[in-house]
């Protein structure tokens, strides 16, 4: 029967690897005696990825290990495939915004939900307008190239891709949130996720860069609600880098080019109604604020330019 028991202590040491926790006592056998000590985890010394990108395994120099939880991002799939198309860069084109509600409150963050700055801080170098003919539907943060580029809530990766089939936005990440939001993340110059990956907030997705549309390194970055843009400054304060609120009611008059954070409601909703003019061959503004009623000093004021700036075919003007 002793000798039964010494041959059991000699095999414990090895059954004790696979036992995981931190807690784990094990028995080792000493060289020059019969007698046995009891050995707790000490430091850790390694770790080890597991098929879970966010459960690793701790290995402690004592041969014991553990598993680390680096805490899972929480999401509510009910309704959360809505609409999904990993192809498409807007999968919610058809909807017209009229469809949608006046307005609709969104939680951003509370216990299981977090937030994290695309980028450090910095300031906003262009924002959510129109610039020249085009909308810009976002706004363009500075950075490096290669500087990390970080998942703003939990969410799941709907659109990946890169070249010529992201059109200006180059390098492209889309992540839809729980809450109906889409975050943009484009011009970047290596991906980490694809679409279908499960992604934290604060996670690293990719690298800046300066690919599709670009005139130098920078973040483009855009929130979309049922794929309908509005302006990101209504969520973050890119200059801090902090969130604004920890949950947003955004009004149907927001998602317009010209309704600007910062707006009261009344401005927002005359910026959303107003009326933009196509200036074609041969015009000039006396011409185009006699067609609509008004005069050329209330459309300098509109469109911020004065009586003597060229306009010129193509271009757009707000006459109303």
């Amino acid at each position: 029967m002793k000798k039964f028991l010494l041959i059991s202590l000699l095999y414990l040491p090895a059954l004790a690897l696979a036992q995981p926790g931190n807690d784990t006592l094990f028995v080792q056998s000493l060289p020059d005696s019969s007698e046995v000590q009891l050995l707790t985890p000490s430091m850790p010394v390694d770790t080890l990825d597991t098929a879970d990108k966010y459960m690793k395994i701790i290995i402690y120099e004592n041969f014991t290990w553990s598993y680390l939880d680096l805490g899972h991002p929480v999401i509510d799939t009910a309704g959360f495939y809505e609409g999904w198309d990993p192809e498409k860069i807007h999968a919610f084109k058809e909807i017209p915004v009229d469809s949608l509600p006046m307005e609709v409150d969104l939680r951003l963050i509370d216990s299981l939900h977090s937030f994290c700055a695309p980028i450090a801080p910095a300031p906003v170098r262009s924002s959510f307008r129109f610039r020249g003919r085009r909308p810009h539907y976002g706004v363009d943060l500075p950075l490096h190239i290669g500087d990390t580029v970080r998942a703003v809530f939990d969410g799941v990766v709907r659109y990946a891709g890169k070249g010529r089939e992201t059109g200006g936005y180059g390098g492209l990440i889309i992540i839809r949130h729980d809450n109906g939001l889409e975050t943009y993340y484009a011009h970047l110059s290596k991906r980490f996720v694809f679409s279908g990956d499960l992604v934290k907030s604060g996670e690293p997705i990719g690298l800046g860069g300066s690919t599709g549309r670009s005139t130098g390194p920078h973040l483009h970055f855009e929130t979309r609600y049922m794929g309908k843009a509005f302006d990101p400054e209504r969520i973050v304060d890119f200059r801090t880098g902090e969130i604004r609120d920890s949950l947003i009611t955004l009004k149907r008059h927001y998602f317009n080019v010209y309704s600007h954070y910062g707006m009261t409601d009344e401005e927002s909703k005359a910026a959303a109604g107003r009326i933009i003019y196509v200036v074609r061959q041969g015009d000039n503004l006396g011409r185009i604020a006699a067609k609509y009623g008004t005069t050329v000093a209330a459309i300098c004021k509109l469109n911020k330019i004065t009586a003597k700036t060229v306009i010129r075919p193509g271009q757009r003007l707000i006459v109303r």
